[in-house]
């Protein structure tokens, strides 16, 4: 006779986001280290055992733009290593899924990131990679070392090639400037997400992108053209548009007032997604080198040696909070930004809910939007195990 499975233990915060909506009067299954079903509190029978707790239930936020953490950074070591140091990293933050992202380098410093990314497959919080560079704009290139940015070029479609056949999620960073409508074309058809970014380019050439496939932009604002009264650059061309768009909201990179105006002007809704751009510092100390070059945090600010902003040294926790009490984003909406439309982005639309996952990737935000997560939360029962955080196979 097979025994009985336990009965579920129910969360019931203030308010839950299920990926789609937040609501009051929810609960959340959990047993063992699964969380199960979501529930109407008035829907639970009478014996149910009921936890009440203070905050929001939500799931863990997914950053699709992260250079490094936790003293590690994918330009300067390209290893499995290094991404399970930058995972971790965010993850303490309540980031339980990053994308690595390579910024623009020597070409054998991206032969070693994607093999760094095909040993990592299936590490936890790890979703695949983000090739940002080398083919941009040198007039935009930021950070990005000019000497090795170069038009789009056959190795980099092997690359995009050898990972999309392992069924990994790939992200790759290009401009109008080093790309061909029909490159773009040939890059979607593997399945890999093109986005448009660090570009000078006219609205007439980014379209032509988009039409050809490109569904994404890079760090909305930063690094591309201006949207003028007579010509709308790549920002105007981003925000008139149906594509997804990255933004980072850390106070420094893009100003509030200019975040709530793109949420609002945007055509179609849920197509914002929040970004951290982090450096190694987030994690770590103040200070790394990037092409042999040392940056250091100022104000809250990361800058090169030139004085300019060089990444980000913010958490998608602060980015979310941010846009919540200072930019005015209603809190569905912000979660949305920093949990669902990255799932939507990835093709993962499923890490968007608490339902149905492992304890460990679950959070509970508080009055102020700061992350704990709910297998770590004092009022849970010992039973209760803590979850073990995987969004793969393998731990770092």
């Amino acid at each position: 006779m097979c025994a009985s499975p336990a009965a579920p233990i129910w969360i019931a915060p203030d308010a839950l986001f299920d990926g789609k909506d937040m609501a009051a009067g929810m609960a959340l299954a959990v047993t063992g280290a699964r969380t199960g079903k979501i529930a109407t509190r008035a829907d639970l029978p009478p014996e149910a055992t009921v936890i009440d707790i203070t905050g929001t239930i939500c799931a863990g936020f997914l950053d699709l733009q992260v250079n490094g953490g936790g003293d590690a950074l994918m330009n300067n070591d390209q290893s499995a290593g290094a991404i399970a140091r930058m995972a971790a990293a965010h993850r303490r933050f309540g980031t339980v899924g990053i994308l690595p992202t390579v910024i623009t380098d020597a070409p054998e410093v991206l032969d070693r990131a994607v093999d760094a990314a095909l040993a990592a497959q299936g590490m936890q919080g790890v979703l695949g990679l983000h090739i940002e560079g080398p083919h941009l704009s040198i007039a935009r290139r930021g950070t990005h070392r000019a000497q090795h940015i170069r038009p789009f070029e056959a190795r980099t479609m092997t690359h995009i090639q050898r990972l999309r056949a392992a069924g990994i999620f790939v992200k790759i960073t290009v401009a109008p400037e080093a790309v061909t409508p029909a490159q773009v074309a040939q890059i979607v058809a593997t399945g890999a997400v093109v986005s448009i970014g660090h570009s000078d380019a006219r609205a007439e050439d980014v379209r032509a992108l988009l039409d050809a496939g490109a569904s994404c932009f890079t760090h909305l604002f930063n690094a591309m053209s201006p949207m003028l009264s007579r010509a709308e650059g790549v920002t105007g061309a981003c925000i008139n548009s149906r594509a997804y768009a990255g933004i980072i909201c850390d106070g420094h990179h893009v100003a509030d007032e200019m975040i709530a105006l793109a949420i609002r002007a945007r055509p179609v809704a849920g197509r914002m997604f929040l970004v951290s751009d982090a450096m190694p510092t987030v994690g770590g100390s103040d200070r790394f080198t990037l092409y042999g070059q040392q940056l250091h945090l100022e104000g809250g600010r990361l800058i090169n040696a030139e004085g300019s902003l060089a990444g980000a040294h913010v958490t998608m926790a602060e980015g979310l909070a941010r846009l919540i009490t200072h930019v005015g984003v209603p809190p569905a909406t912000a979660l949305d930004m920093a949990i669902s439309a990255p799932a939507r982005v990835i093709g993962q639309p499923a890490l968007a809910s608490p339902a149905e996952r492992d304890l460990g990737d679950i959070l509970v935000l508080d009055a102020q939007w700061r992350p704990m997560f709910l297998a770590q939360h004092p009022k849970l029962d010992a039973q209760v195990a803590l979850g073990s955080g995987k969004l793969g196979k393998k731990a770092p």
